[in-house]
């Protein structure tokens, strides 16, 4: 299995190297990450905003080794506030954090990751819009939910993702299914051990089918982050079943992905977020989007030989 592979090198910095200086790496980067720049990113807000999208924005930079970078992380993001701010588009365009990109696996992470993305959250709110807070491997998730709570105290809006292949999301969805909730359902994308999640992809699928029942259930705010069109589907019938209207719930995919079923959802009037991350530090967010779906490495390969 490949995905495994994938996933181990997403932090390799040697192969991180030889991936970067390929010559067809940058067309196919330009396929999932909407630039380098702060304005890059700003036109691809607008375009998809102008066909009726919704969007999320990522400023890339995780797996930092210092508290400079962490600093340089909060800044980027005050950035990005005050960027969404002029465009006027209020929640329609919100903000997703990676809590490692603000120290969280430093020495002092846990309370230096809440210093450093307090300031955002509160910039993100005096902007008329929020932040979520994006998950990633399975020893940063107590942290992760716990300043969640803290956050959450200040700013309800303030969103959390849980990811259905680890053996605690149905735990964690029951506690986080309640009012005023924001809860993005996705299941996962980082290399984690079988005494943690599951293995299995049919295991992985009905577990988020169980985590998502849970969610439409509740009294929250569910965001299905899904590409699979089962899951899509099974979305949409949950929602029928849990009498949800189109704007008590939302189906969020990633910038450059399935670009056609996004518009279709738009068109059948639910609310679709486009997950968009840029910046410069994009390898790891790439190679993980390798490892995802073979139709992604399939692209690459693909350009390695036509362009190679």
């Amino acid at each position: 299995m490949l995905g495994p592979v994938l996933l181990a090198a997403a932090r390799s910095d040697s192969i991180r190297r030889i991936v970067s200086a390929a010559p067809v790496t940058r067309p196919v980067v330009d396929r999932f990450v909407a630039g380098e720049r702060l304005d890059a990113s700003m036109a691809a807000v607008r375009s998809l905003a102008d066909r009726g999208m919704e969007v999320t924005l990522d400023h890339l930079g995780e797996d930092i080794t210092d508290p400079a970078e962490a600093l340089r992380n909060r800044d980027a993001y005050l950035q990005l506030t005050a960027a969404l701010k002029d465009l006027d588009l209020g929640e329609r365009a919100e903000m997703s954090v990676k809590l490692s990109a603000f120290g969280q696996a430093l020495p002092g992470g846990h309370d230096l990751a809440l210093k450093n993305v307090t300031p955002v959250v509160e910039a993100a709110a005096e902007a008329g819009t929020t932040v979520t807070l994006d998950m990633e491997d399975h020893t940063t998730v107590d942290s992760t939910l716990a300043i969640l709570r803290e956050l959450r105290a200040r700013f309800p809006q303030t969103g959390a993702v849980v990811q259905s292949y680890l053996f605690r999301t149905e735990d964690d969805c029951h506690a986080l299914a309640g009012e005023g909730s924001r809860v993005r359902l996705v299941k996962g994308a980082y290399k984690e051990p079988a005494t943690v999640a599951f293995q299995d992809k049919r295991e992985v699928d009905k577990a988020y089918v169980r985590c998502l029942k849970i969610l439409m259930a509740g009294k929250g705010y569910p965001m299905i982050g899904s590409h699979d069109p089962r899951m899509v589907a099974i979305g949409q019938e949950l929602a029928r079943r849990f009498g949800r209207k189109p704007a008590e719930f939302e189906f969020q995919m990633l910038y450059g992905i399935r670009e056609s079923e996004q518009q279709r959802l738009v068109a059948e009037g639910h609310r679709m977020r486009v997950y968009i991350p840029y910046g410069t530090d994009w390898y790891g967010y790439f190679m993980r989007r390798l490892a995802e779906r073979p139709a992604n490495l399939a692209f690459f390969l693909r350009s390695l030989v036509t362009k190679g």
